[in-house]
């Protein structure tokens, strides 16, 4: 069966419920397609039961003011699809997506892509040991059912999302064995040119500072500038090693939860052929757009953290202004009616964008993070090593595709979700240049597995269709 939209977005988190909103509002037959079951995306991950539990106090202002937003959406009159993969998406905007192993195709005059962000991979000695994840899946836990790490626990890494999940588990009443922060101790002076970024978006900074002064109060140990984290473990992960001031350090740990900052999620965009560039600030790859919000296909806009990493609040700006482009372009709005919405739009992004260019110079991660020694796992998929990688460049590959043929990195179930940035990282310093002359995995369909069933259940589908 296909159905047929003025805009499909793909996403419900705030970018693709703003876009949903406004699109609605506009006169655009919309439909959002998101893999959750619940609209909110990962930032407000579950937040209509959650919100009701009077367990939701912990998890902050910030997460509960989303529901609100998921209200708006509900109300909206927009078309939408929950629990639903998307799994390849042809150049007519056909979306060929499976629910509940149904599979259907929706077809749209233009797509929006909100697809958020992903935790930038973090490869070090031990990482796949069990007990050994991410913050953001622990925040995840956290958010739809209020799992908390089993002790003890350290949080290692940095960015605001270790400040914001610590003090989430100090309101639920949780108190960390520690944090290890890896921003060095000269972090300050490469972000010094931003400072008056930094002052635009006093906001987050005072939040940031007060999350700090938070866990100082408590007591958690807050150790700086440390390097060289090791998960150490049998069956599971037994204990942490760590570097500081050049000595190392061991503590036992049954949990430690890690995180070196976001990037966009660019799977799809990608494998769609949309234009894309290194970003040197953040080190990732990012979708080429214009001030709507549109890439490099005709048809195609992209919006919130997989267009560029800005938070929750600049994602739903540019959903407003992603969905005010679409109308444009399919004639349902003029051009000096859309330039006049979008106006106040474009003033408030740049003021919710302002901080981001210092948290980048502060929050870089270190190049020993990005390029870890022989003996890690980079694809863990796989099982292949960063020497894998480095010899196969020795032998004579140039680029992210020819060692994945080579070695098979970035082809396991993941899809290079989790080694392609490393990949990038590692051929580049290897060969002696720059990621953006390395390049980036190309991207195949399907963009998730698919079972043989679900293929046939399109067939099946389609035959049914009346000619």
């Amino acid at each position: 069966m296909t159905e047929s939209f003025d805009l499909a977005v793909v996403g419900a988190g705030p970018a693709g419920l703003a876009a949903a909103i406004r699109s609605s509002a506009l006169g655009l037959k919309t439909v959002v397609v998101d893999e959750q079951p619940a609209p909110g995306g990962q930032i407000y991950r579950a937040v209509e039961a959650t919100s009701r539990s009077p367990r939701a106090a912990a998890l902050g202002p910030d997460y509960l003011r989303g529901r609100e937003l998921v209200e708006r959406f509900r109300a909206s009159g927009a078309h939408y699809q929950p629990s639903t993969q998307v799994w390849q998406i042809e150049p007519s905007w056909s979306l060929f997506a499976s629910t509940a192993a149904s599979t259907h195709v929706v077809s749209a005059r233009h797509l929006l892509l909100a697809v958020g962000a992903t935790e930038r991979p973090v490869p070090f000695s031990g990482w796949t040991l069990p007990g050994v994840m991410t913050v953001g899946a622990a925040q995840i836990m956290l958010k739809t059912s209020f799992m908390v790490p089993k002790p003890p626990f350290w949080i290692a890494g940095q960015g605001p999302l270790v400040l914001l999940y610590a003090t989430q588990l100090l309101d639920a009443g949780i108190r960390p064995d520690g944090l290890l922060l890896t921003t060095p101790k000269g972090a300050i002076g490469r972000a010094l040119g931003h400072v008056g970024g930094a002052l635009s978006g006093w906001r987050y900074l005072r939040k940031g500072l007060a999350m700090m002064r938070r866990l100082k109060r408590s007591g958690v140990p807050i150790l700086s500038d440390v390097e060289g984290i090791e998960a150490i473990g049998g069956e599971r992960l037994e204990r942490v090693s760590y570097r500081r001031a050049g000595v190392t350090q061991n503590v036992a740990a049954s949990t430690l939860l890690v995180h070196e900052g976001v990037v966009p999620s660019t799977h799809m965009s990608l494998a769609l052929g949309a234009a894309h560039d290194w970003d040197d600030a953040t080190l990732c790859m990012k979708p080429r757009l214009d001030d709507w919000g549109k890439a490099s296909l005709p048809g195609l806009s992209i919006a919130g953290d997989c267009g560029g990493i800005g938070g929750a609040e600049a994602a739903a700006v540019q959903g407003e202004i992603a969905a005010i482009g679409a109308a444009q372009a399919l004639d349902k709005l003029d051009d000096a009616a859309a330039q006049r919405d979008a106006l106040p739009l474009r003033k408030a992004l740049a003021a919710h964008l302002a901080i981001r260019p210092f948290l980048d110079a502060i929050y870089r991660p270190r190049a020993a993070i990005r390029t870890p020694d022989d003996n890690v796992i980079v694809c863990r998929c796989e099982e292949r090593t960063a020497k894998d990688v480095r010899d196969a460049v020795a032998s004579g590959c140039i680029g992210p595709a020819q060692v994945k043929s080579f070695t098979r990195a970035g082809m396991g179930p993941c899809q290079g979700r989790q080694c392609a940035l490393t990949l990038t990282e590692l051929i580049a310093s290897a060969r002696g240049v720059s990621p953006a002359e390395a390049g980036y995995l190309r991207i195949r369909p399907p963009l998730k597995p698919v079972t043989i069933g679900e293929l046939a259940a399109l067939d099946e589908a389609s035959a049914k269709e009346p000619a």
